[in-house]
């Protein structure tokens, strides 16, 4: 058996770098499609729902598969520093990729708006952590000029070469399902991701699309004689951060799902591109139902994602009961992050299943019985 060794070396002729590029890699990729069984008799919904879970990547997060490319293309190129501006994810992902190919990364953070679990991923790794006072957008500005003038590679999703690893979640889709779902639903935040998707899946049917800002639908890499099936893509906001609902740029976002706490994306053209060429749709979950929706995933298929990866399937799974999904659609949901990430968010409101009992086997006993 060959040693799976990442997602370059096995979509490397469907990747745009030149064959001697070493890859900096972690193994990511291959994450688990999980079919959801329990969660859909609950809820009542008639449909195949699949879950793509990338919080089992090396770093816990979607951002992986971007930072894999990103770091190998600038490493290639002779790099000796990469910086982002980031809500968490990504700067767990490129201190991790830089450790991994040796050298430094710097990360931008906004005050008090990282969990602390992906912060502790950030400093393990040995990034050099800046905390700007203001939000991700204004990271993000700050990282865009900075790189022009300054000797680092920028690895935010406006790099093109995150989206090209990203995208390879659609190729793993449509080889374990043999093709498309009807339908593909993500959390949007800087709204690189459901644009990597779509790049992915159109280079599945042999075709490109507008929204590469590599090929500009002059896709390099279609398969010839590919899947004809193509998903129609739906973006899901948290509603305190939804700049595609409201038209405009959110100027101070607000929401428990710190990964899409964005209210400026970074890939807003590539995105409407991505709704309008498949035919989908952006909406917006409140905070409640991105909660109930991460503790009903957890409790119904043993499935822990952070919450701005629930926000994809309580969409859904609201679009399904008012019909606006037609029952019996395949759908793949994108969880991008481990709950492990933010743990903080479910220990807030304490812990009601804890039951304090004597040392003694009665006591332990009791509980039981009173509870089968």
């Amino acid at each position: 058996m060959t040693r799976y060794t990442g997602l370059i070396d096995a979509y490397r002729s469907r990747l745009p770098l030149p064959p001697e590029a070493k890859a900096i890699s972690l193994g990511e990729g291959r994450t688990p499609l999980i079919k959801l069984e329990n969660l859909v008799r609950h809820e009542g919904v008639e449909a195949d729902i699949y879950v793509k879970f990338e919080g089992a990547n090396p770093t816990g997060s979607f951002k992986d598969r971007g930072m894999t490319m990103a770091v190998t293309e600038a490493v290639h190129r002779g790099a000796k520093a990469i910086l982002c501006a980031s809500t968490g994810n990504t700067s767990a992902a490129a201190a991790a990729y830089a450790a991994r190919a040796g050298i430094k990364s710097f990360v931008l953070i906004p005050e008090g708006k990282i969990a602390m679990g992906k912060l502790a991923q950030a400093v393990v790794h040995g990034a050099v952590i800046v905390q700007v006072r203001g939000n991700f957008d204004d990271g993000m500005r700050l990282v865009k000029e900075v790189s022009e003038t300054s000797p680092v590679v920028l690895v935010n999703s406006v790099n093109p070469y995150r989206l090209q690893g990203q995208k390879t979640a659609a190729f793993e889709i449509v080889e374990a399902l043999g093709e498309a779902p009807d339908y593909h639903c993500l959390p949007v935040g800087n709204a690189g991701n459901i644009t990597a998707h779509w790049i992915g899946y159109t280079e599945c049917t042999g075709v490109g699309t507008k929204s590469c800002l590599l090929c500009n639908g002059n896709c390099q890499f279609g398969q010839a004689g590919g899947k004809a099936k193509r998903p129609k893509m739906i973006g899901y906001q948290a509603a305190g951060s939804a700049p595609f609902m409201r038209g405009a740029a959110v100027k101070n976002p607000e929401t428990v799902a710190t990964a899409i706490r964005i209210g400026d994306p970074q890939s807003w053209d590539p995105a409407w591109i991505v709704q309008q060429e498949s035919g989908g749709w952006f909406d917006e979950c409140s905070d409640a139902e991105i909660l109930a929706c991460q503790r009903l995933l957890a409790e119904q298929e043993g499935v822990f994602c952070e919450p701005a990866s629930a926000t994809s399937l309580a969409g859904a799974l609201r679009d399904l009961k008012s019909g606006k999904i037609p029952a019996g659609s395949s759908i793949v949901c994108t969880l991008t992050g481990n709950g492990m990430k933010d743990p903080d968010i479910i220990l807030k409101a304490g812990l009601p299943q804890l039951i304090e009992v004597d040392a003694v086997r009665s006591a332990v006993e009791r509980v039981l019985v009173d509870r089968l």
